[in-house]
This record gives structure tokens, sequence and C-alpha cells, in this order.
């Protein structure tokens, strides 16, 4: 069957008129779907027509199998969906509004040293729609719908490779900004991607303004292949190059992700290098305190050498932040919620 939440408002109304319907029958299915309704319950809609649709389509690719809610007011998300695959995602509250992290691939190919959400590679891409539908699925949890949000941002920083799923990716940003869904902003979207660099500039040059994260995490291409086999394929010349790129085509400053290891890429040396990538253009240096995987075996770092290395890095004149890190009483980190499912099942 076919997924409805991958259409357009444009795709809905011409599949809407081979069924013989006048095109106001789009927007009208289509609020539903992005207020999270199933077929049955569209209460507006002729029941011939819904009959007809729920034949062919499925309204919602996706459920909520499980949820976990953290003691820091976060929520883990396991979903499941239509074909029996299951990802995952978290919800954050801040001060200045909810945030949804997404995912985009089921399981990753990139290989990362320190994350779970490439073990066993990649199964598949999510279409537009299943990527969507998390932000439905979620909004309606939270008691919003398509005219009444409940969510601010968005980051696609789950399980996958962003850029690695380009087309659906950018087809998902935009449905979820279109006006007649839940019209999230561009500025509202972060995505974070290890470094894919043509596809970087692809995206400067197709106009999508997202905050562009850039997953870092190692100051040399020597350091940086240990960690993240990507770094085969692009030198960091070539990433930083394509970084550059999207903040001229866009004016949006570039966010830096990167990950403390312990005894990999926090020297005095590592302090230096960043300051050197990250200078003359607008940017942001995102410390992370790595999650431990126990699959990967790599090992984070304490608060205090966590805050002695951003201090050094501000004194070089980087802006730089700890990020506030969610979740770690429910396996916050991408991936683990995941593979412990797989395994208890």
């Amino acid at each position: 069957m076919e997924l409805i939440a991958d259409y357009d408002l444009e795709e809905l109304k011409k599949t809407v008129a081979s069924l013989g319907q006048p095109s106001f029958r789009a927007g009208q299915i289509y609020k539903w779907i992005y207020g999270g309704a199933e077929f049955s319950e569209m209460t507006n809609i002729p029941a011939a027509l819904r009959d007809d649709l729920a034949e062919k389509y499925l309204a919602q690719p996706l459920r909520i199998k499980e949820k976990f809610a953290s003691s820091d007011g976060s929520v883990k998300f396991l979903y499941e969906c239509y074909d029996g695959n299951v990802i995952e995602g978290i919800y954050m509250p801040h001060d200045y509004g909810n945030t949804l992290c997404v995912s985009t691939q089921v399981g990753c190919r990139m290989g990362c040293s320190f994350c779970a959400s490439g073990i066993g590679g990649l199964v598949r891409n999510l279409s537009a729609g299943e990527i969507a539908a998390q932000v439905i699925a979620v909004n309606k949890f939270l008691d919003g719908n398509a005219t009444e949000r409940k969510l601010s941002n968005i980051v696609l920083m789950g399980s996958g490779e962003p850029l690695d799923n380009y087309e659906n990716v950018t087809k998902f940003l935009r449905l979820i900004t279109d006006k007649n869904s839940l019209d999230f902003g561009m500025r509202s979207i972060s995505l974070s991607t290890c470094g894919l660099a043509e596809n970087i500039r692809r995206l400067a040059d197709d106009g999508y303004g997202v905050t562009l994260s850039l997953s870092l995490h190692a100051t040399t291409d020597e350091s940086r292949r240990e960690l993240m086999p990507i770094a085969n394929k692009y030198t960091l010349n070539e990433v930083i190059s394509a970084v550059k790129y999207y903040f001229e085509k866009t004016g949006r400053r570039i966010i830096f992700e990167y990950a403390l290891v312990k005894g990999k890429n926090m020297s005095y040396f590592d302090c230096k290098r960043l300051a050197e990538l990250t200078r003359g253009y607008p940017s942001h240096v995102n410390l992370i305190k790595l999650n431990y995987v126990k699959e990967k075996g790599m090992q984070g770092c304490s608060n205090e050498e966590a805050e002695r290395f951003m201090k050094k890095l501000n004194e070089m004149n980087v802006s730089a932040t700890i990020r506030r890190s969610f979740g770690n009483d429910v396996g916050g980190a991408c991936g683990q919620l995941r593979r412990s499912y797989i395994a208890r099942r």
C-alpha cells in the first residue's frame, strides 16, 4: 500500500480528482493527516471516499509503540513502522520551546565508532511521510493538532544520515514547512550531517535554509578517519569548504558537533585546530559529553574535563558551549532504544 503521508497537497489533489472528488477534499484530508487521524476518523469526508482511500493507502505509516519518560522531562519514543521496522526519537522540552529529534533512516551505514545507530548497518531509508509521521505522532501525543501544534523545533539528529537520504529528507522539509500542514519555519529545523560534502552544497543550492550541524568530532584527517569512516571519502578541507559555501549561500551560522572522547580528541592541539577550523565565518561549537555505548567501548569525559576544554576554546575566542544531555536514564543516545528492543524481541 502507498503512504498518503508522502503526498504534498498538489499530489493529494490529483489523487482525490482521480477518485471523482472535488479538490477541496484534498485540503480536508491533508489537515486530518497532519492532525494524526486515520481515515476512519475523518468525519467531514464522505464514507465512500474514506473506504476508497483505506483500500489503497495508509494514512499514518507508523505508531508510537513504546515511550519512556526521563526524570529530566524528556520522553524517548520507539516507533513501529508499517513494515515492522522500528525507529526512535526523543522529545526535549526547553524554556524556549519543545524540540523533537527525528530519525531519517532505519539504521545507518556511516559506521561512526561511538554511535549505536550504525550497529547492524543500514536497513532502509525512511520516506518523507515516515519522517513527518514522527512529528505528527508526537504532536498528537502532546495534544496538538494541525491547527495548534505543540512542537517548536525539529532536529534531524536521530538514527541515520539525513544527507544520505537526500530526496526524502528534502521532501520532508517541504512537507513540514507547508503552511497547510504544520507550518514549521526552516529556521526552526536543524539538520546534522557527518559531512557529505557534495550534498551540503546541494542543500545550499536547492535553497533549504535550515540550521546545518556538522558532526566534526576530530580536528585532523587522521584522527577523524579513526572515528568516522566517512572521513576516508571526504577530507576536512573538503567538508569545511562545503560548510563555508553553505553559509555563503544561506547566511546561516554553522554549528559544529564535537563529541568529547577520552584520549582521542581533547588535547590543547585539538583546541587550537578547532579555533582554526571555525575562524572567519559565523559558527558555534557544541561540545557533547559522549553517551557510553557498550558495543563501541568509547569513553566519554567528566563534567570537569568538558568544562576545561570549553574554557580553553572560549579563551581562543571560539563560541562554544556544552550541549545539555537529555534522556540518559532512558537510553537517550541514538540507536540505544532500538538496539534494546531488537535484543528483547
